[in-house]
């Protein structure tokens, strides 16, 4: 290794520094999606019931202590829950497009890196060359072991450059992947919440509809001399 750092030139310690900035993004990324990654459908769930009996301020307790974006979403919705349907689901995409580039923060970078690696090795290699072939130009002649020592070392920042640049790509899709599923985890969120929701709401209406047709049979039930009747 370390003869390849001396022999590659400049160019390889800004394709190492590449290499750990790389790393630092990969780590740094990894451990947050790992800490706001949650079990979807168990928090589905669980705000379920609490929303079914109308304690909105306790699914908002329950969405402001879980991690991640998805608790996010769930927590804007819950906010306004007395809006309707529209304007419930336009809280709903605002609110993932608001988390959107959290997620995708130094992603960017990491494939900068991917895509710059291999130029700055394939520059490394032309600089060699040149260096190489320039005491031909001046001299009119050079052994061949200073021609195959100086396109070894030409060609050091070459594979350097391939191998910050393919490891850098890897990652980066991984991460990408770990957007998407997060992603369609906010959105997934953000539907049934807004169902959940209206769902309460028409439980609502329907005792409501209940008591009503309670008053009007007993008020027939008087008018015909009979006394109150149950609405079962």
């Amino acid at each position: 290794m370390k003869e390849l750092l001396t022999q590659g030139g400049p160019l390889i310690f800004l394709l190492l520094g590449c290499s750990l900035l790389a790393l630092g993004i990969f780590l740094e990324r990894f451990f947050h999606f790992h800490r706001s990654t949650i079990v979807v459908q168990d928090l589905l769930q669980g705000l379920g019931n609490l929303i079914s009996r109308k304690n909105y301020v306790e699914a908002l307790h329950v969405c402001a202590g879980t991690p991640g974006p998805v608790a996010r979403v769930m927590k804007a919705v819950l906010t306004r829950h007395e809006a309707d349907r529209v304007e419930l689901k336009e809280i709903a995409q605002e609110a993932g497009q608001l988390e959107v580039p959290r997620l995708e923060r130094s992603l960017p970078v990491l494939l900068s890196i991917a895509y710059i690696a291999p130029l700055l090795g394939l520059l490394g290699t032309v600089l060699g060359l040149i260096d190489t072939f320039l005491p031909v130009a001046q001299n009119g002649f050079a052994t061949n072991t200073e021609l195959a020592r100086g396109i070894y070392r030409s060609l050091v920042t070459s594979a350097a450059g391939i191998a910050v640049a393919i490891p850098s790509y890897v990652l980066y899709a991984f991460l990408a992947q770990n957007v998407k599923t997060l992603m369609y985890d906010m959105e997934r969120a953000g539907i049934e919440m807004v169902n959940l929701i209206l769902q309460a709401r028409q439980n609502v209406d329907i005792v409501e509809f209940k008591e009503g047709a309670r008053s009007v049979e007993e008020k027939r039930r008087k008018a015909a001399g009979g006394g109150p009747t149950v609405v079962k």
